[in-house]
């Protein structure tokens, strides 16, 4: 049985609502891969504008969504688009035919991330991320401002609590919609690990969301 409609975004609109789809028939995100490529060949500062335009919303998701903050999403989604130019201008025009761009950026975004992690491990401890909130968006009403914080510290911070792969191939999944085969891509991995990956961090989901609002339902 195919999902009902709007079941992709269920999870993007909620944060924590969990019980959202894992079968190949979820509806996956369009890929404009040969519209891209077809612009990278012809020219090569006019296909970066169109690579960045077709993939920066994914990358700044993902960003966001293993990062946990916006401001450090918004630095890793340019470094990684600066490392893509960089690369794509060393690159001779067979290998760039043969990119698959999306999984390309978005593995580069997550070595940039990870190395990022291993640098912020080597500096001392800074402040909390609730001392440093992000700035509020004037246009967005202020009770929708509270619930999207609100919602998006406790995402993050369930996230926070899987393992690095089960994390990515969830937010992979669940928030960017993309199919298993091209999930494995990214991991590195085959495609019966990267299911195994998505069924597991999203049951672990499930229990670390179910033991919070247990903890948070006052006692009688």
């Amino acid at each position: 049985m195919k999902p009902a409609a709007g079941v992709c975004n269920r999870w993007r609109d909620h944060g924590v609502l969990l019980d959202v789809m894992t079968t190949d028939e979820t509806c996956a995100a369009a890929d404009p891969r040969d519209r891209v490529l077809a612009a990278l060949a012809a020219d090569l500062d006019a296909g970066f504008a169109e690579l960045y335009a077709a993939y920066r919303t994914v990358v700044f998701s993902t960003a966001l969504r293993v990062s946990g903050r916006r401001a450090d999403a918004e630095d890793l989604t340019a470094e990684a688009f600066l490392r893509a130019y960089r690369a794509l201008a060393g690159y001779p025009p067979a290998r760039v035919a043969g990119l698959a761009p999306r999984a390309w950026l978005l593995t580069i975004l997550l070595n940039v991330w990870r190395n990022d992690r291993r640098t912020v491990a080597r500096r001392p401890a800074s402040a909390p991320l609730d001392a440093a909130p992000d700035p509020a968006d004037p246009a967005e009403p202020v009770d929708r401002t509270a619930e999207r914080h609100e919602t998006g510290r406790e995402l993050a911070g369930l996230l926070a609590l899987l393992p690095e792969d089960q994390r990515i191939a969830v937010v992979l999944r669940h928030v960017d919609d993309l199919p298993v085969a091209e999930i494995a891509q990214v991991l590195g991995c085959p495609v019966g690990t990267a299911k195994s990956h998505i069924s597991r961090g999203l049951s672990r989901l499930r229990e670390l969301h179910a033991t919070t609002a247990s903890s948070e339902v006052p006692d009688e």
